[in-house]
C-alpha cells in the first residue's frame, strides 16, 4: 500500500471516531487585545459534526482505492 492509501486509513479512522462519538468537541482560545497591562482574549467553543466524519470516511475510501498497488 502506498502513502495515499495509508493517509487514506487513518481518514477512515478519524471519521469513524468523530461518528461514533456524534461530533468531537474543541476549545479555541486566542489573545484578542494587549493595550499595555490589559489583556483581553476569547475563548470559542465549538463541534466538529458527524457530517465531517463521514466526509473523511468517503475521501479515505477514494485515496485507498487509488493507493492501491496495481
Amino acid at each position: 500500500m502506498r502513502t495515499l492509501g495509508w493517509i487514506g486509513v487513518l481518514l477512515i479512522a478519524a471519521g469513524a471516531i468523530v461518528v461514533a462519538m456524534g461530533g468531537v468537541r474543541y476549545t479555541k482560545s486566542r489573545s484578542d487585545v494587549d493595550v499595555g497591562p490589559l489583556k483581553v482574549s476569547a475563548v470559542e467553543r465549538g463541534v466538529v459534526p458527524p457530517i465531517a466524519g463521514i466526509a473523511a470516511i468517503v475521501v479515505g475510501a477514494v485515496l485507498v482505492f487509488a493507493g492501491r498497488k496495481r
